[in-house]
């Protein structure tokens, strides 16, 4: 029967009481392993203190040997992710345009006006990331981490395109509810009159058209 008991620290063989700063492993004549974090010894008698304070006293004669337990090896560095560009971001949201058969240039302008393409965007009302996703919309969109680029993104395009579908592509209804919530837009049968939400409407549009001005003067550029 061979015993181990879990510890920091360590055990000294040699000399009287002391304590090392390395866990090491001692065999007894029967059979018994014990990893200790220190010892203390009076005489022939010798207490082997395990985790938590407790011992185990035996005859120093009985201590077969003493073995040293190397450090564990550091934990490794973690490796810096640099932070995401313009063209990556763009990159992310062609490919979920892609998917949902939306324009790439509609999905950027709604980007810029939620967070500025800041990924760690947090709004007054809890509203996160780049396309800035309430937590239980995040939840219903199957979005886990609002903070990853590509889930917000795939979940905020997702969520656009049902309000699209839902509002028959009129652009501006599926803006407002986008921004002030469906209830709000069914409620008043159109932009609601919040003035924070007709603002965001005529942002997000106007961004939209400078967008696509943009593409017929520079047709090979990529958006911002």
């Amino acid at each position: 029967m061979r015993i181990a008991a879990c510890c920091l620290g360590a055990l000294t063989w040699l000399g009287s009481t002391s304590i090392l700063h390395a866990a090491e492993q001692v065999t007894l004549k029967n059979g018994y392993d014990l990893i200790c974090d220190h010892r203390e010894q009076n005489g022939d008698r010798v207490r082997l203190f395990t985790s938590g304070g407790n011992f185990v006293e035996v005859d120093a004669a009985e201590i077969v040997s003493v073995d040293q337990i190397p450090d564990p090896p550091p934990p490794p560095k973690a490796v810096a992710v640099p932070p995401l560009t313009q063209a990556d971001i763009h990159e992310l949201i062609a490919k979920a345009g892609a998917q949902h058969n939306l324009d790439v240039d509609l999905l950027a302008s709604v980007v810029r006006a939620e967070s500025g393409g800041n990924v760690r965007a947090v709004s007054r009302t809890g509203a996160q990331g780049l396309m800035q996703l309430m937590p239980a919309t995040a939840a219903s969109l199957g979005v886990n981490d609002s903070f990853r680029a590509d889930q917000n993104i795939n979940g905020g395009t997702a969520y656009l395109d049902a309000l699209l579908i839902k509002y028959h592509d009129q652009l501006a209804l599926a803006l407002a509810a986008y921004n002030a919530g469906p209830a709000a837009v069914d409620k008043y049968h159109g932009v609601p009159p919040y003035r924070e939400t007709r603002i965001y409407v005529a942002r997000v549009i106007r961004e939209f058209n400078r967008r696509k001005l943009g593409e017929k003067q520079h047709p090979s550029g990529v958006g911002n």
